[in-house]
């Protein structure tokens, strides 16, 4: 089924799992176009919702390597014009950033969703989490960082 059959279906539900299915095996050549045109879907909420899941896949793959780089500038130009979308994948560059030690800026991650606090607290960056565990932006974010920092210093 190609996007354009999956886009003449009125059930959201059925073109949501549809483009999930598809984005998953995009080839990497095709990752753009797809993108691109599931959010040409009428329903944005679910469009964006796919390419969401995609994105979070993706990145969950792709950044420990040299190859997120090139991918997320290509995935950032291609969402450009939902902000939620590219929030996200800067969210993505940040998480990268604490999780292999790059250079981070603490008011990035002060700044960021509850989504990239949680994801960050319960990581193994130990200048993140005790971060998180006094400046987290909710109680569950707090205390996730409190319990990462008992358990280090346990080990």
């Amino acid at each position: 089924m190609n996007v354009h059959d999956i886009a003449q279906n009125p059930d959201e539900h059925v073109r949501f799992a549809a483009y999930l299915a598809e984005l998953q095996h995009v080839a990497d050549a095709d990752e753009v176009d797809l993108v691109d045109r599931v959010l040409t879907d009428p329903d944005q909420t679910m469009a964006q919702s796919a390419v969401l899941r995609h994105l979070d896949r993706r990145a969950a793959d792709l950044y420990p390597g040299l190859a997120y780089e090139e991918w997320v500038r290509t995935m950032t130009q291609a969402t450009s014009g939902h902000p939620f979308l590219a929030q996200r994948l800067r969210e993505w560059s940040i998480f990268r950033a604490v999780t292999l030690k790059l250079p981070w800026q603490l008011d990035d991650l002060l700044a960021s969703s509850n989504w990239l606090q949680l994801k960050t607290a319960s990581g193994m960056n130990a200048e993140a989490i005790e971060v998180l565990a006094d400046a987290g932006r909710t109680k569950r974010i707090r205390t996730t960082a409190r319990t990462g920092l008992t358990h280090r210093s346990k080990s």
